[in-house]
Protein backbone atom coordinates (compact mmCIF):
# COMPACT_ATOMS: atom_id res chain seq x y z
CA UNK A 1 0.00 0.00 0.00
CA UNK A 2 1.36 3.41 -0.96
CA UNK A 3 0.04 6.71 -2.23
CA UNK A 4 1.26 6.13 -5.77
CA UNK A 5 -0.60 2.83 -6.19
CA UNK A 6 -3.85 4.30 -4.84
CA UNK A 7 -3.65 7.46 -6.95
CA UNK A 8 -2.76 5.48 -10.06
CA UNK A 9 -5.82 3.31 -9.64
CA UNK A 10 -8.11 6.26 -9.06
CA UNK A 11 -6.60 8.26 -11.90
CA UNK A 12 -7.26 5.47 -14.37
CA UNK A 13 -10.90 5.41 -13.36
CA UNK A 14 -11.54 9.10 -12.77
CA UNK A 15 -13.68 9.45 -15.87
CA UNK A 16 -15.08 5.94 -15.97
CA UNK A 17 -18.81 5.33 -16.05
CA UNK A 18 -20.39 3.19 -13.37
CA UNK A 19 -20.06 -0.42 -14.41
CA UNK A 20 -21.38 -3.69 -13.07
CA UNK A 21 -19.94 -5.14 -9.90
CA UNK A 22 -16.78 -7.16 -10.47
CA UNK A 23 -17.05 -10.89 -10.14
CA UNK A 24 -15.88 -11.38 -6.59
CA UNK A 25 -15.92 -14.65 -4.76
CA UNK A 26 -18.93 -14.82 -2.45
CA UNK A 27 -18.42 -15.66 1.19
CA UNK A 28 -18.97 -19.35 2.03
CA UNK A 29 -22.25 -19.73 3.87
CA UNK A 30 -23.56 -21.97 6.61
CA UNK A 31 -27.11 -22.65 7.76
CA UNK A 32 -27.93 -22.36 11.45
CA UNK A 33 -31.39 -22.35 12.99
CA UNK A 34 -32.90 -22.06 9.55
CA UNK A 35 -30.88 -18.93 8.73
CA UNK A 36 -28.13 -18.69 6.12
CA UNK A 37 -25.13 -16.72 7.32
CA UNK A 38 -21.62 -16.01 6.03
CA UNK A 39 -19.05 -18.45 7.36
CA UNK A 40 -16.14 -16.90 9.19
CA UNK A 41 -12.77 -17.57 7.57
CA UNK A 42 -9.92 -17.21 10.03
CA UNK A 43 -6.62 -15.77 8.92
CA UNK A 44 -3.44 -17.42 10.18
CA UNK A 45 -2.39 -14.42 12.31
CA UNK A 46 -3.06 -15.01 16.03
CA UNK A 47 -6.17 -13.32 17.38
CA UNK A 48 -8.09 -13.22 20.64
CA UNK A 49 -11.78 -14.00 20.56
CA UNK A 50 -14.06 -11.61 22.42
CA UNK A 51 -17.13 -13.74 23.13
CA UNK A 52 -20.19 -11.59 22.44
CA UNK A 53 -22.61 -14.51 22.23
CA UNK A 54 -24.39 -13.57 25.47
CA UNK A 55 -24.87 -10.01 24.23
CA UNK A 56 -26.29 -11.34 20.97
CA UNK A 57 -28.60 -13.73 22.83
CA UNK A 58 -29.87 -10.94 25.07
CA UNK A 59 -30.69 -8.54 22.26
CA UNK A 60 -31.01 -10.72 19.16
CA UNK A 61 -29.16 -10.16 15.92
CA UNK A 62 -25.50 -10.53 15.00
CA UNK A 63 -22.45 -8.51 16.06
CA UNK A 64 -19.17 -8.23 14.18
CA UNK A 65 -16.17 -6.59 15.84
CA UNK A 66 -12.46 -6.12 15.30
CA UNK A 67 -10.23 -4.04 17.60
CA UNK A 68 -6.58 -3.41 16.71
CA UNK A 69 -3.99 -1.98 19.04
CA UNK A 70 -0.25 -1.93 18.55
CA UNK A 71 1.49 -4.41 20.82
CA UNK A 72 -1.62 -6.52 21.39
CA UNK A 73 -3.27 -9.32 19.47
CA UNK A 74 -6.36 -8.37 17.44
CA UNK A 75 -9.56 -8.74 19.43
CA UNK A 76 -12.35 -10.19 17.30
CA UNK A 77 -15.87 -11.55 17.12
CA UNK A 78 -17.35 -12.64 13.76
CA UNK A 79 -14.53 -10.63 12.22
CA UNK A 80 -14.61 -12.36 8.83
CA UNK A 81 -18.38 -12.34 8.38
CA UNK A 82 -19.99 -9.82 6.06
CA UNK A 83 -22.16 -6.92 7.23
CA UNK A 84 -23.94 -4.27 5.21
CA UNK A 85 -21.87 -1.16 5.89
CA UNK A 86 -24.50 1.56 5.38
CA UNK A 87 -23.12 5.09 5.82
CA UNK A 88 -19.79 4.04 7.32
CA UNK A 89 -18.56 3.91 3.71
CA UNK A 90 -18.76 7.72 3.56
CA UNK A 91 -15.57 8.02 5.57
CA UNK A 92 -13.82 5.97 2.88
CA UNK A 93 -15.46 8.05 0.14
CA UNK A 94 -14.06 11.21 1.72
CA UNK A 95 -10.61 9.60 1.89
CA UNK A 96 -10.81 8.63 -1.80
CA UNK A 97 -11.85 12.20 -2.70
CA UNK A 98 -8.99 13.68 -0.68
CA UNK A 99 -6.54 11.50 -2.60
CA UNK A 100 -7.87 12.91 -5.88
CA UNK A 101 -7.40 16.41 -4.48
CA UNK A 102 -3.81 15.57 -3.59
CA UNK A 103 -3.21 14.39 -7.16
CA UNK A 104 -4.69 17.58 -8.63
CA UNK A 105 -7.64 15.78 -10.24
CA UNK A 106 -10.10 17.43 -7.83
CA UNK A 107 -10.16 20.68 -5.85
CA UNK A 108 -11.48 21.49 -2.39
CA UNK A 109 -13.12 24.70 -3.56
CA UNK A 110 -14.72 23.35 -6.74
CA UNK A 111 -18.42 24.17 -6.69
CA UNK A 112 -20.99 21.48 -7.48
CA UNK A 113 -24.55 22.45 -8.37
CA UNK A 114 -27.29 21.05 -6.16
CA UNK A 115 -30.62 20.27 -7.84
CA UNK A 116 -33.97 18.81 -6.83
CA UNK A 117 -33.15 15.78 -8.97
CA UNK A 118 -30.22 15.00 -6.66
CA UNK A 119 -32.45 14.65 -3.63
CA UNK A 120 -32.87 11.33 -1.80
CA UNK A 121 -33.70 10.68 1.84
CA UNK A 122 -31.63 12.38 4.56
CA UNK A 123 -30.31 15.59 3.04
CA UNK A 124 -29.70 17.98 5.97
CA UNK A 125 -27.00 19.95 4.11
CA UNK A 126 -27.85 19.54 0.43
CA UNK A 127 -31.63 20.16 0.53
CA UNK A 128 -31.28 23.74 1.81
CA UNK A 129 -28.72 24.32 -0.98
CA UNK A 130 -31.03 23.34 -3.89
CA UNK A 131 -30.63 25.85 -6.70
CA UNK A 132 -27.16 26.83 -5.51
CA UNK A 133 -23.79 25.15 -5.16
CA UNK A 134 -21.68 23.52 -2.49
CA UNK A 135 -17.92 23.05 -2.59
CA UNK A 136 -16.30 19.64 -2.64
CA UNK A 137 -14.99 20.40 0.85
CA UNK A 138 -18.50 21.15 2.15
CA UNK A 139 -19.85 17.97 0.57
CA UNK A 140 -17.14 15.87 2.23
CA UNK A 141 -17.81 17.50 5.58
CA UNK A 142 -21.54 16.82 5.11
CA UNK A 143 -21.09 13.10 4.43
CA UNK A 144 -18.70 12.49 7.32
CA UNK A 145 -20.25 14.66 10.00
CA UNK A 146 -23.99 14.29 9.32
CA UNK A 147 -24.12 11.53 6.67
CA UNK A 148 -25.87 13.54 3.94
CA UNK A 149 -26.97 11.04 1.26
CA UNK A 150 -27.27 13.30 -1.83
CA UNK A 151 -23.80 14.68 -1.01
CA UNK A 152 -22.45 11.12 -1.02
CA UNK A 153 -23.99 10.36 -4.42
CA UNK A 154 -22.61 13.60 -5.89
CA UNK A 155 -19.12 12.81 -4.61
CA UNK A 156 -19.33 9.22 -5.84
CA UNK A 157 -20.16 10.49 -9.32
CA UNK A 158 -17.39 13.09 -9.15
CA UNK A 159 -14.96 10.35 -8.11
CA UNK A 160 -15.78 8.38 -11.26
CA UNK A 161 -18.60 6.16 -10.03
CA UNK A 162 -18.76 2.83 -8.28
CA UNK A 163 -15.81 1.37 -10.18
CA UNK A 164 -13.57 4.19 -8.97
CA UNK A 165 -14.68 3.55 -5.40
CA UNK A 166 -13.76 -0.11 -5.81
CA UNK A 167 -10.37 0.96 -7.15
CA UNK A 168 -9.79 3.02 -4.00
CA UNK A 169 -10.39 -0.01 -1.77
CA UNK A 170 -8.17 -2.21 -3.90
CA UNK A 171 -5.47 0.46 -3.81
CA UNK A 172 -5.27 0.31 -0.01
CA UNK A 173 -5.05 -3.49 -0.08
CA UNK A 174 -8.74 -4.26 0.43
CA UNK A 175 -9.72 -6.93 -2.10
CA UNK A 176 -12.97 -8.04 -0.47
CA UNK A 177 -15.23 -5.03 0.20
CA UNK A 178 -18.20 -4.86 -2.18
CA UNK A 179 -19.32 -1.65 -3.91
CA UNK A 180 -22.57 -2.13 -5.81
CA UNK A 181 -25.12 0.67 -5.38
CA UNK A 182 -25.66 4.35 -4.64
CA UNK A 183 -27.54 5.84 -1.69
CA UNK A 184 -30.03 4.91 -0.37
CA UNK A 185 -30.29 1.53 -2.17
CA UNK A 186 -26.94 0.40 -0.76
CA UNK A 187 -28.50 0.04 2.68
CA UNK A 188 -30.88 -2.71 1.57
CA UNK A 189 -29.80 -6.29 2.26
CA UNK A 190 -29.20 -8.20 -0.98
CA UNK A 191 -26.73 -11.03 -0.56
CA UNK A 192 -23.16 -9.73 -0.32
CA UNK A 193 -23.88 -6.42 -2.06
CA UNK A 194 -22.39 -3.38 -0.33
CA UNK A 195 -20.87 -5.39 2.51
CA UNK A 196 -17.60 -5.39 4.42
CA UNK A 197 -16.02 -7.53 7.13
CA UNK A 198 -15.07 -6.04 10.52
CA UNK A 199 -11.52 -7.30 10.06
CA UNK A 200 -11.14 -5.55 6.72
CA UNK A 201 -12.69 -2.32 7.91
CA UNK A 202 -10.47 -2.08 10.99
CA UNK A 203 -7.44 -2.88 8.84
CA UNK A 204 -8.39 -0.18 6.34
CA UNK A 205 -8.78 2.40 9.10
CA UNK A 206 -5.41 1.49 10.61
CA UNK A 207 -3.77 1.73 7.18
CA UNK A 208 -5.28 5.17 6.55
CA UNK A 209 -4.74 6.83 9.92
CA UNK A 210 -2.07 5.01 11.94
CA UNK A 211 0.30 3.36 9.45
CA UNK A 212 3.32 5.45 8.46
CA UNK A 213 2.76 4.25 4.88
CA UNK A 214 -0.71 5.77 4.65
CA UNK A 215 -1.51 7.14 1.19
CA UNK A 216 -3.08 10.21 2.82
CA UNK A 217 -0.90 13.28 3.21
CA UNK A 218 -0.86 14.74 6.71
CA UNK A 219 -3.17 17.71 5.92
CA UNK A 220 -5.72 15.37 4.34
CA UNK A 221 -5.58 12.98 7.27
CA UNK A 222 -6.00 15.83 9.74
CA UNK A 223 -8.97 17.22 7.82
CA UNK A 224 -10.74 13.86 7.72
CA UNK A 225 -10.04 13.11 11.37
CA UNK A 226 -11.35 16.57 12.27
CA UNK A 227 -14.70 15.78 10.69
CA UNK A 228 -14.78 12.39 12.42
CA UNK A 229 -14.04 13.97 15.79
CA UNK A 230 -16.71 16.60 15.13
CA UNK A 231 -19.50 14.26 14.08
CA UNK A 232 -22.54 14.62 16.37
CA UNK A 233 -24.04 11.27 15.31
CA UNK A 234 -24.12 8.02 17.30
CA UNK A 235 -23.58 9.42 20.79
CA UNK A 236 -25.01 6.19 22.22
CA UNK A 237 -22.58 3.92 20.34
CA UNK A 238 -18.78 3.85 20.70
CA UNK A 239 -18.72 7.20 22.49
CA UNK A 240 -21.05 5.89 25.20
CA UNK A 241 -18.72 2.97 25.93
CA UNK A 242 -15.40 4.78 26.42
CA UNK A 243 -14.11 6.38 29.63
CA UNK A 244 -14.11 10.13 30.18
CA UNK A 245 -11.17 11.86 28.58
CA UNK A 246 -11.02 9.62 25.51
CA UNK A 247 -11.30 11.14 22.05
CA UNK A 248 -13.29 9.28 19.39
CA UNK A 249 -12.88 9.87 15.65
CA UNK A 250 -15.69 7.84 14.12
CA UNK A 251 -18.27 7.33 11.38
CA UNK A 252 -21.66 5.78 11.98
CA UNK A 253 -23.97 3.88 9.66
CA UNK A 254 -27.62 2.95 10.18
CA UNK A 255 -29.90 0.81 8.03
CA UNK A 256 -33.21 1.82 9.57
CA UNK A 257 -34.34 -1.79 9.97
CA UNK A 258 -31.69 -3.17 12.31
CA UNK A 259 -28.16 -2.52 10.96
CA UNK A 260 -26.35 -0.18 13.38
CA UNK A 261 -22.63 0.40 12.83
CA UNK A 262 -19.78 2.52 14.14
CA UNK A 263 -16.13 2.56 13.05
CA UNK A 264 -13.13 4.71 13.83
CA UNK A 265 -10.08 5.39 15.99
CA UNK A 266 -10.11 5.74 19.77
CA UNK A 267 -7.47 7.93 21.39
CA UNK A 268 -6.97 7.39 25.15
CA UNK A 269 -5.29 10.09 27.28
CA UNK A 270 -2.21 7.85 27.37
CA UNK A 271 -1.17 4.77 25.44
CA UNK A 272 -1.63 3.60 21.89
CA UNK A 273 -4.82 4.37 19.96
CA UNK A 274 -7.33 1.62 19.16
CA UNK A 275 -8.72 1.03 15.70
CA UNK A 276 -12.26 -0.31 15.96
CA UNK A 277 -14.98 -1.55 13.64
CA UNK A 278 -18.32 -2.64 15.11
CA UNK A 279 -21.22 -3.81 12.94
CA UNK A 280 -24.48 -4.86 14.57
CA UNK A 281 -27.34 -6.28 12.54
CA UNK A 282 -30.16 -6.07 15.05
CA UNK A 283 -33.73 -7.22 14.71
CA UNK A 284 -36.55 -5.01 13.44
CA UNK A 285 -38.39 -5.06 16.76
CA UNK A 286 -35.65 -3.16 18.60
CA UNK A 287 -35.39 0.62 18.79
CA UNK A 288 -32.47 2.74 17.57
CA UNK A 289 -31.53 3.47 21.18
CA UNK A 290 -31.48 -0.25 22.04
CA UNK A 291 -29.30 -0.99 19.01
CA UNK A 292 -26.87 1.77 19.94
CA UNK A 293 -26.66 0.41 23.50
CA UNK A 294 -25.51 -2.95 22.11
CA UNK A 295 -22.53 -1.26 20.48
CA UNK A 296 -21.77 0.65 23.70
CA UNK A 297 -21.83 -2.62 25.68
CA UNK A 298 -19.56 -4.30 23.12
CA UNK A 299 -17.22 -1.32 23.44
CA UNK A 300 -17.00 -1.70 27.22
CA UNK A 301 -16.29 -5.40 26.89
CA UNK A 302 -13.60 -4.65 24.30
CA UNK A 303 -11.79 -2.19 26.56
CA UNK A 304 -11.97 -4.59 29.49
CA UNK A 305 -10.46 -7.36 27.35
CA UNK A 306 -7.69 -5.00 26.26
CA UNK A 307 -6.89 -4.28 29.90
CA UNK A 308 -8.15 -0.72 29.68
CA UNK A 309 -9.78 0.52 32.88
CA UNK A 310 -13.21 2.10 32.45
Amino acid sequence: MDRRSVLTGLGALGAAACGPAPSEQASPEVKANGETRPMAIREPSPVRTLDLSALEARHGGRIGLTALREGQRPLVWRDAERFVYCSTFKMYLAAATLLRIESGEEHLDRQIRITEADMVSHAPVTRPAIGGTLSVEMLMKAIVEVSDNPAANLLLKALGGLEAMRAFYRGIGDVSTRVDRFEPEMNRLDGDKDTITPHQSATNIRNLFLDSRTPLAEPSKDMLLGWMFGSPTGVGRIKAGVPAGWRVAHKTGTGGYGPTNDIGVLYPPTGAPITLAVYYHGIRATSDAENEAVIADAMRMTLAALGQAA
